[in-house]
């Protein structure tokens, strides 16, 4: 049996500690073990914070401060269709600017043949995909109008009428909800 200097006694598992002095001759270890369990919850919790803030439908109106919708009381869902935004400045159809405003009010032909031309494209990529695909879903015609409520309706008549020319027969406005609680925070959605 050893003979031990009288004095403090730590435990196995401080023996070795550079803390108490005992542990400076020896060296670190090369290989670390890799802790799996919290790698693994990090990545599961980083994984349902991005479904859960991932919208897979995506956005049906882009909101800006140019426009401001008028307020309807008879209103339904929006759907995911071509939007056509009409400020008092600019004609924009998915965010590519197809008229001004100030050039519209002035002529007097009824189309705006830059929309027309746009829709049609989109319809023959619709109808393109959709025989590629050999389903039998038909061309439903559906547009979404996004005006500001002060635009002149001389304007108005022009979009929709471009927008029958182009084949979109079923024009839908995009309002805001007057039945909401709060006013002015209602939902945008399509008046009939």
């Amino acid at each position: 049996m050893l003979i031990v200097v009288p004095g403090k006694r730590y435990g196995k598992r401080l023996q070795h500690s550079k803390v108490f002095g005992h542990g400076a001759q020896h060296r670190k270890s090369i290989y670390a073990d890799l802790l799996i369990t919290p790698l693994v919850d990090m990545f599961v919790i980083i994984v349902l914070f991005l479904i859960a803030n991932f919208s897979a439908t995506g956005e049906i109106l882009n909101m800006t401060r140019d426009i401001q919708l008028p307020t309807a009381s008879h209103v339904q869902e929006l759907e995911v269709v071509p939007v056509v935004m009409v400020s008092n400045t600019d004609v924009v159809l998915d965010g590519v600017l197809v008229g001004r405003v100030d050039d519209l009010t002035r002529g007097d032909v009824l189309n705006i043949l830059d929309l027309e031309d746009k829709l049609r494209e989109k319809k023959k990529t619709f109808e393109d995909l959709h025989s590629l695909a050999q389903d039998n879903q038909s061309f439903k015609g559906s547009v979404n109008i996004q005006a500001h409520k002060e635009v002149p309706f001389k304007v108005i008549k022009r979009v929709m009428f471009s927008c029958t020319n182009a084949g979109y027969n079923n024009i839908n406005f995009a309002v805001l909800n007057g039945t909401a609680k709060k006013k002015g925070e209602g939902e945008p959605t399509a008046g009939l």
